[in-house]
């Protein structure tokens, strides 16, 4: 289970810290949500974008690769896109959601080791995830990074709510 949401009191000893906590608590609330949906609603969409829970998860994890990984680090990926097919989100026949929430927990731990081990104001490697523009500051993709998990959160309450799923706390 997560804990709960990271409280503004709580000391962390960098901001590094601080911008961890918070990926990692809608990290692992997406986890949560996703699992505690009935195996009929995995693959299934509720919403007119058409994407569906485990299309989430696989978005997501490629989302903080592409992020940090191939992005702010510089480093080759193979398939850094490979949550896309045809305009769409994809996700793999016959992926379960163990092994996908799986692999965005593993992700969240390669994000997590960038984030704390370099400074916020490092500027990203030069490369294609840029698309030309100047690459972005630590903070700056951190920034980026968080709201996409909480947009993409409250898209997932939206999808629990109307498949049944009691709200939690």
């Amino acid at each position: 289970m997560v804990a709960g949401f990271p409280s503004p009191t709580n000391p962390r000893s960098s901001r590094n810290e601080v911008l961890a906590e918070y990926l990692d608590y809608f990290r692992g609330r997406v986890i949560e949500k996703v699992l505690s949906l009935p195996a009929e609603e995995l693959r299934r969409s509720r919403l007119s974008s058409g994407w569906t829970p485990l299309e989430l998860l696989v978005h997501l994890r490629h989302v903080e690769n592409r992020w940090l990984v191939w992005g702010f680090l510089g480093e080759e990926v193979a398939d850094p896109w490979g949550d896309e097919r045809q305009g769409r989100w994809h996700v793999a026949e016959g992926a379960s959601a163990a092994q996908l929430t799986a692999a965005l927990a593993e992700q969240g731990r390669v994000s997590r080791r960038i984030i704390t081990d370099h400074d916020l104001a490092q500027v990203g490697e030069p490369g294609e995830r840029w698309d030309g523009s100047p690459p972005a500051t630590l903070e700056r993709v951190c920034l980026h990074l968080l709201q996409e998990y909480a947009r993409h959160l409250g898209h997932l309450d939206i999808v629990a709510e109307l498949a049944g799923v009691e709200a939690e706390e």
